[in-house]
């Protein structure tokens, strides 16, 4: 007896195959298939090995930024092998190619940074050695506990937690969303934004397609939630017109609340010496607000922090 022939699926998601961006394409392939009455198998989960996967003993900033994420799905995209592509926003360069748009954006998680190995950052002990990768969360720390050392600390949720457990830290960060995702919440502790400010775009996935792919625009355009699309949009206005790169030390938060946001922003100096913070209030539509912001900033940075910000130069 022959196999009844195989239906081709609807959609061929690509993903980072780490267990974060495969718990990530489940969701958004669970949200697709609730949002149209498909079967699981309509939608095909295609998972891509990452440049940024491959090479765990260097800083992004030193290999390629984030860039790296991105190259191998933006190839398979751009071929046609796979229709849509999923991505921890955060991890999505500023400036996208042409050929690419994002038609939705799932619902915001938790934004907020865990910290692991201590419950508050004025907990860490006396001299402690801090494993992290983003100059964001070094630079801010540093700007905190100038006492403590910063060591490069890269690789995927366990990798890290199995560093910190063999001693080549005594704490790190880790995103609340990502532990979330991974059923470990209970693994850190969250910081709260009064203490510490997150990354542009932390907690929130993101889905891309080709541009002129009206038909998958459209069926992802049923998964997009507004609320969030405001805030990150917001986000990521802010950091083109700062000119951030990977390298920039930049914390963001952006909150929509009764049709306005409100953001807050700061720029640090590599070593956390120099910080300065801006604030806006503004509605979705108003780019002028962010603009005003960046230029806020900019002006008052002192060269230590202007000099790794592309729009000072």
């Amino acid at each position: 007896m022959t196999e009844p022939e195989r239906t081709p699926p609807r959609l061929r998601l690509g993903t980072r195959n780490s267990p974060l961006a495969m718990a990530q394409a489940f969701e958004t392939r669970a949200r697709l298939c609730a949002a149209h009455g498909w079967a699981e198998d309509e939608v095909e989960l295609v998972p891509v090995l990452a440049s940024g996967d491959k090479v765990l003993d260097r800083p992004l900033a030193e290999i390629g930024g984030k860039a790296l994420w991105t190259k191998e799905l933006d190839q398979w995209l751009g071929e046609g092998r796979i229709d849509l592509s999923v991505h921890s926003a955060k991890d999505v360069e500023t400036i996208r190619p042409d050929a690419f748009h994002f038609p939705a954006f799932l619902p915001r998680a938790d934004r907020r940074d865990c910290l692991v190995g201590a419950t508050s950052i004025a907990a860490i002990p006396q001299g402690a050695t801090v494993g992290t990768s983003a100059p964001r969360r070094a630079a801010q720390l540093l700007n905190l506990r100038p006492d403590c050392k910063v060591v490069t600390f890269r690789g995927n949720v366990a990798t890290r937690l199995r560093k910190l457990a063999e001693g080549e830290a005594d704490v790190t960060f880790l995103a609340a969303a990502g532990l979330e995702r991974l059923d470990q919440s209970e693994v850190g502790t969250p910081l709260g934004p009064d203490e510490w400010i997150p990354a542009a775009a932390q907690g929130v996935i993101a889905i891309e397609c080709r541009a002129d792919d009206a038909a998958t625009t459209a069926l992802l355009a049923a998964i997009d939630h507004a609320p969030t699309r405001a805030e990150l949009e917001a986000e990521r206005a802010l950091l083109a017109e700062l000119g951030g790169t990977c390298h920039s030390p930049v914390a963001v938060l952006c909150e929509l609340e009764r049709g306005i946001l409100t953001m807050r922003a700061a720029l640090f100096s590599p070593d956390g010496a120099e910080r300065i913070e801006g604030t806006a209030t503004f509605t979705p539509a108003d780019r002028t607000a962010v603009e005003l912001l960046a230029a806020d900033l900019l002006a008052r940075a002192p060269e230590s922090i202007a000099a790794h910000f592309r729009a000072a130069v």
